[in-house]
């Protein structure tokens, strides 16, 4: 899907391509490739890196162009790992200016919006890419604010019963939170890049730059914080799993004991040899309350020396 978009005061839709507009495009056709490729010569190999799910953020000029990759927060919609993240290339020229994302992401939609609501100007390139980054870094927050919540929920479960599921819920996050702080360090290496390009460092809006240090930095911080506590709960949980096997075999161990000893004299009753107790019509009883009275003994030492 591609789209393209004027800046005025905010981002006003429009039906084609002029100088200076914001072409926007989700998962490109083969069309909509070559529209980029032919037509606005946008770089081929700029193209196929924003299609390796793989590449990491860093910023390059070829033959006028500017490539910028940034790494954007993802929430996955199947199971297997809650939240990701995906490169999206900023592309531009002169009067050409190019995002491309080989996904669907909440963050342009809501940047779109933004900038409507507040009627933001966006002045060069270098002011859209600033402010695009903006908005990484808050929607950054906003997952972490839902995988806090994630976290919370699996420990309430963990606290009520520890099974397999509420732990492999736990390492799923803790693979979100593991591409997070992946994402956000590369982010934060390319914005020291671009504010360090001489040519254009002069021209940046310094009240931008300092917000998105300021979104980025606490986005980094909260990750670090969240990760760490999600590793510490897991080591935990990890301890409480252990100590609770020992409970159990420790609980069954004494079990068998108990049950070992009138077994062991049901054993000897019962042994084809002489005893003087065969025509006693009271064996069979003096037995089982023999064994019963052991057993007993043997239960109430193991409760005095917390063996049970």
């Amino acid at each position: 899907m591609i789209s393209f978009w004027k800046r005025d005061i905010g981002l006003v839709p429009i039906t084609e391509w002029e100088s200076y507009c914001w072409v926007q495009v989700e998962n490109p056709t083969n069309e909509e490739k070559r529209f980029l490729i032919d037509e606005l010569d946008v770089p081929e190999a700029f193209y196929n890196d924003v299609e390796d799910v793989d590449e990491r953020p860093r910023i390059e000029f070829e033959n006028g162009w500017f490539f910028i990759l940034l790494r954007l927060p993802y929430k996955n919609t199947d199971a297997k790992i809650p939240f990701s993240t995906i490169p999206i290339g900023v592309i531009f020229k002169d009067e050409v200016f190019v995002t491309m994302s080989f996904y669907r992401t909440e963050v342009i939609p809501d940047f779109i919006q933004f900038s409507v609501r507040k009627g933001i100007l966006i002045k060069d390139h270098f002011d859209h890419v600033l402010r695009f980054m903006l908005s990484s870094s808050v929607w950054f927050l906003k997952y972490l604010k839902q995988i806090n919540n994630d976290i919370k929920e699996s420990e309430e479960q963990l606290e009520r019963s520890i099974r397999n599921e509420e732990l492999q819920d736990l390492l799923r996050i803790e693979k979100s939170l593991v591409f997070f702080t992946t994402s956000l360090k590369g982010n934060d290496i390319l914005l020291h890049r671009i504010k360090n390009l001489r040519s254009y460092r002069d021209t940046y809006n310094p009240e931008l730059l300092e917000d998105v240090e300021i979104e980025l930095r606490q986005a980094q911080e909260t990750t670090s914080v969240y990760s760490d506590i999600l590793s510490g709960m897991m080591d935990a949980y990890a301890s409480v799993i252990s100590n609770n096997l020992n409970i159990v075999m420790k609980r069954l161990t004494s079990i068998s004991i108990v049950l070992m000893i009138p077994t062991l004299i049901a054993s000897f009753y019962g042994m084809n040899v002489p005893n003087k107790w065969e025509e006693n019509p009271w064996a069979f009883g003096i037995i089982v309350i023999s064994s019963l009275l052991i057993s007993s003994a043997a239960i109430l030492i193991f409760k005095q020396k917390k063996w049970y």
